[in-house]
């Protein structure tokens, strides 16, 4: 939902211009995060991102708008890993996940993400 978030989601309407609204997450990345500390059992689930990208420069979004599925995102930040990716996915994910925690967007314009295989 514009300027909302997605339904359901924790932040769902958490409060004005929230600049979370949407969080995206490379599979490269976890991928390689994980193959790094051995945590190859870890689903990109566990980093609490809302959506899983391939194959797209997050960091390249910060400050730009962009559409996915038709629906229209505002790049606003890197989504900083925290000390709770270590508990997550291993002990030195968010020093070995530093520049490359994902991306924190606003919501432009309603509209349903769907998987997309």
């Amino acid at each position: 939902m514009a300027g909302c978030g997605l339904t359901g989601d924790r932040f769902f309407s958490f409060k004005e211009n929230y600049k979370g609204q949407v969080t995206f997450f490379a599979s490269e990345v976890f991928a390689d995060v994980c193959q790094k500390l051995g945590a190859t059992e870890k689903s990109p689930g566990v980093t609490r991102r809302n959506v899983i990208t391939q194959g797209v420069d997050l960091n390249s979004l910060v400050g730009q708008r962009f559409a996915l599925q038709g629906i229209e995102f505002e790049g606003m930040s890197e989504c900083s890993p925290c000390h709770w990716m270590n508990q997550a996915i291993a002990p030195g994910a968010e020093a070995v996940l530093h520049g490359r925690g994902g991306l924190r967007a606003r919501i432009l314009t309603h509209g349903v993400l769907r998987v997309d295989a």
